[in-house]
């Protein structure tokens, strides 16, 4: 490696001239056409004794530290830092798998700010980096109003709308999607909730402990291992003495009519039943049908 960063540092026996905005930088054609399919085929092109390629655009520096890279296969890190945005459109470019990655890890890991996201995600689309793309759009989708106001997302509005269009598009789907996986996850919440408490009926009324709600409390009993069973208990006895229960005006009796009347429509035994208010609320609920289609 020693060897390789003098041969490009001192230039000896270079035969090419890479020409940059700002100069030239003397390299050698072996080592430039084996490490870059692209380069080798510019080298071919290029006609006279001292051949001569053009790669303009980006800082001279930057070129520089990207000639070295194709030498040494290294980098310092603090010219990583600054060039890393050039160094990825070369990478892409001349076909630098290793750089590539190098510069895609770089930008992954606390580069991006709400400034620049907009900027690193055309890029990563440009440069066919779909993870750094990807970690773009997850990075804008979580600051979006920030990034929304920024100098940034006015730019791309104005200069490629159709993406800024589809990256709103893209975030909305993906808040959609996010709001009903909330919702079928508090749905099957509230289900287990309820099958909870329709089990609880079923225990409450063979339970050793408290037993149907004719049986009394005794102080000496061992509490029952049920989950449910002493707030269901303590909700029925309750539901049993409590005056607005009927007018409606008691939230713990609310909650009561509810779970009596889900376990009316999913119980099969209509004359067995031994849940209060069972066959009742089964006639009440069947009178009211059969209005429904008669109208």
């Amino acid at each position: 490696m020693e060897f390789r960063d003098r041969l490009f540092t001192e230039g000896c026996g270079a035969d090419v001239r890479v020409q940059t905005n700002c100069g030239i930088i003397p390299a050698h054609a072996s080592v430039l056409g084996m490490a870059s399919p692209v380069l080798k085929s510019m080298l071919n092109n290029s006609k006279g004794c001292r051949k001569s390629i053009s790669i303009r655009g980006v800082p001279h520096d930057a070129v520089r530290v990207f000639i070295r890279y194709l030498y040494t296969s290294c980098f310092r890190q603090e010219e990583m830092d600054q060039f890393v945005i050039s160094l990825l459109v070369l990478s892409h470019c001349f076909m630098i798998t290793s750089l590539k990655q190098e510069c895609s890890q770089k930008m992954e890991k606390g580069f991006l700010t709400t400034e620049n996201v907009i900027d690193v995600l055309q890029l990563a689309r440009l440069c066919d980096a779909p993870r750094l793309y990807l970690i773009c759009y997850h990075f804008i989708a979580k600051r979006f109003d920030a990034i929304y106001a920024s100098e940034g997302w006015k730019v791309i509005t104005k200069s490629n709308p159709e993406l800024a269009k589809e990256i709103v598009k893209s975030i909305r789907h993906a808040e959609f999607t996010k709001q009903e996986r909330l919702k079928r996850l508090e749905e099957r919440k509230i289900y287990l909730q309820l099958h909870g408490a329709m089990e609880a009926f079923i225990h409450r009324d063979g339970c050793r402990t408290i037993g149907p709600i004719d049986k009394v409390l005794k102080g000496s009993d061992a509490p029952c291992n049920y989950p449910a069973c002493k707030g269901l208990e303590s909700l029925v006895r309750h539901f049993a003495r409590c005056k607005n229960r009927v007018l409606g005006d008691c939230s713990r009796c609310k909650r009561m009519w509810r779970l009596l009347g889900l376990h009316a429509r999913l119980c099969d035994q209509m004359d067995e039943c031994r849940i209060p208010l069972c066959r009742q609320l089964k006639e009440k609920m069947q009178h009211r049908k059969k209005k429904d289609d008669e109208m």
